[in-house]
């Protein structure tokens, strides 16, 4: 089942239908450990919507008062990528540390209003010179620290600052438009299969430039031990968002420009596509 926050109100998504639950609060809505029992009940009160496509086209955010945070390093890819923009500046080495350390890298990427959705614009610094997507498979928790949803996350990412030293991370990461977020968040109670794959295409002026894949099987983390270490000393009232790292990294060569369209897929979740500002 998909969820999905829209201008018109939240949209259940179930087996090519469609629902449309009534005064429904984004926050409390979302923030359930049963939230699959409790789309089900609502669905089997409601009769599907004729016409979905106006919800579907005013898609917004997954988000309202989640925070949005990322882990780092979880790929081997990921490590070799962040190893080879900081060596020049010493830094090199934290990143093959931390990619065999027990302790994961976190860090705060964005609240919801920096972050924008699908089909939205999103931004690279303008004091940043090497600039990336980064594709990520995101968890959906609740304020328990339960995973109880799946969606997509475009962690946008400033090389070129976060290699000039590993300390500028927050400001290679955090800033206006840093991040895309959806379309929706999948619900289920079923473990997804560890083949699932991230499809990363980045289009410019009509062609593709770079295009990868990778399945979720090739991170090194686990999810509930990345969850725990976010819960370690965090709260979380409205739930929070975990992107999981990408192990998708483009070639040391390649920065994105404006008007770049960066289009993400996850399967089984769906398509989260951006355009760069």
């Amino acid at each position: 089942m998909r969820v999905y926050r829209t201008t018109k109100g939240i949209l259940i998504e179930k087996s090519t239908q469609y629902y449309c639950p009534r005064d429904q609060d984004w926050d409390t809505f979302i923030n359930d450990d049963q939230l699959l029992s409790k789309l089900e009940n609502i669905i089997n009160e409601l009769a599907p919507i004729d016409d979905p496509t106006p919800y579907l086209g005013s898609i917004l955010i997954p988000a309202v008062h989640q925070e949005i945070w990322a882990s780092g390093v979880t790929y081997y890819n990921s490590k070799l990528g962040r190893e080879e923009e900081a060596k020049a500046a010493g830094g090199g080495d934290f990143y093959a540390n931390v990619y065999v350390a027990d302790r994961p890298e976190l860090f705060f990427k964005s609240t919801a209003a920096r972050a924008v959705a699908h089909q939205g614009y999103v931004r690279i610094r303008e004091d940043s010179t090497w600039d990336v997507p980064e594709p990520e498979f995101t968890l959906c928790i609740s304020s328990s620290g339960k995973i109880i949803g799946y969606t997509i996350g475009n962690d946008m990412s400033s090389r070129s600052i976060e290699g000039e030293n590993p300390l500028y991370l927050p400001q290679a990461k955090t800033y206006d438009g840093c991040a895309g977020l959806g379309p929706c968040i999948l619900i289920t109670d079923e473990v997804l299969s560890p083949e699932t794959k991230i499809h990363l295409k980045i289009d410019r002026d009509n062609a593709t430039v770079f295009e990868d894949s990778i399945a979720i099987n090739q991170i090194k983390r686990n999810f509930e031990d990345l969850v725990a270490y976010l819960f370690r000393e965090c709260s979380f009232p409205n739930g929070v968002f975990l992107m999981t790292g990408t192990g998708i990294v483009p070639p040391n060569d390649f920065t994105l420009q404006s008007q770049d369209v960066i289009t993400i897929n996850v399967d089984t979740i769906g398509t989260l596509i951006n355009t760069v500002k």
